[in-house]
């Protein structure tokens, strides 16, 4: 049984794979929304980074040298960088454009949406510089230690370590934060707007509501799937330091990989655009066939 998780798992990974660049190629290539086409980009990118570490840690880990490691490291902290950040825009984006509140705050950020992104993006670039330049210490100190250069190692690598834990923690954990605010400030305007259909006896099935509905079930799904992606990459970082457990690493692989590619089919489904031209492709690909 342990030597077919390996196959198991690999096709897993595979399907994933496969499903994930059709979903991100198909959202950057019919889409003109600009976070879209970057948060597609993005994940594109991530899914073959996941692909690779998967065949140099599991297949293949003779191959995997400190050097390779380093760029694939590097590699991932980027892309998961701007998919995780991308997507909180794109809850925030959502927020603005579709809730109704009365606050001059919320109204000037809403008049302002597209600056209000381009600053949250620009100003978590400095998380990413500042993890970019911690992997490379870390890199460097673990090649190091590997050569027998460092004699103060054990407080060099808790430091080091700390450093990451911490970075590690901002680049994930904020932007599933600021993604549940989104939903929650989401609800009380849904339920503002409900109310006042109510004193006006009108139904609850007007366009505005469908739309706050729709928008809290793209929402919703990403808050689930992050936060499984979030419990994974966890899960893998205190395994490598600790319990080193080949069966954990490679089931935290598997299921991370479910972020960055069934979400995509979710905004898919929650845009109108997006997915008349899913049908239209169908309807095509029907007729050819």
């Amino acid at each position: 049984m342990i030597t077919l998780l390996p196959i198991i798992f690999s096709i897993l990974k595979m399907t994933e794979f496969i499903l994930g660049n059709f979903a991100n190629g198909f959202i950057a290539l019919v889409n003109s929304d600009q976070i879209l086409m970057a948060l597609s980009i993005s994940r594109t990118g991530l899914l073959w980074l996941m692909l690779i570490n998967w065949h140099a840690t599991v297949l293949t880990p003779v191959l995997y040298s400190l050097e390779v490691r380093m760029i694939v490291r590097i590699a991932w902290a980027v892309s998961n960088h701007f998919s995780m950040w991308l997507a909180a825009s794109l809850s925030i984006f959502y927020l603005l454009k579709i809730a109704n509140f009365s606050s001059c705050i919320f109204l000037y950020l809403k008049w302002r949406v597209k600056s209000v992104l381009l600053g949250i993006l620009l100003g978590t670039s400095v998380f990413l510089v500042s993890y970019l330049a911690v992997l490379c210490i870390d890199e460097n100190t673990q090649t190091n230690e590997y050569e027998g250069k460092i004699t103060w190692k054990t407080k060099l690598r808790h430091t080091v370590y700390l450093s990451d834990m911490t970075l590690f923690m901002l680049i994930n954990f904020v932007p599933f934060v600021m993604s549940l605010t989104c939903f929650l400030l989401l609800i009380i305007s849904l339920w503002k707007h409900l109310r006042k259909m109510q004193l006006n006896d009108k139904g609850s099935q007007d366009p505005s509501t469908k739309v706050h509905q729709r928008a809290m079930q793209t929402v919703v799904s990403f808050l689930f799937l992050l936060s499984c992606y979030f419990l994974t990459l966890v899960i893998s970082v205190w395994n490598s330091n600790r319990l080193q457990n080949e069966w954990l690493l490679m089931l935290c692989q598997a299921l991370g990989m479910l972020h960055p590619s069934s979400h995509s089919f979710i905004l898919i489904w929650g845009n109108k655009k997006l997915r008349q031209a899913l049908k239209n492709v169908r309807k095509i690909t029907l007729k050819s066939s």
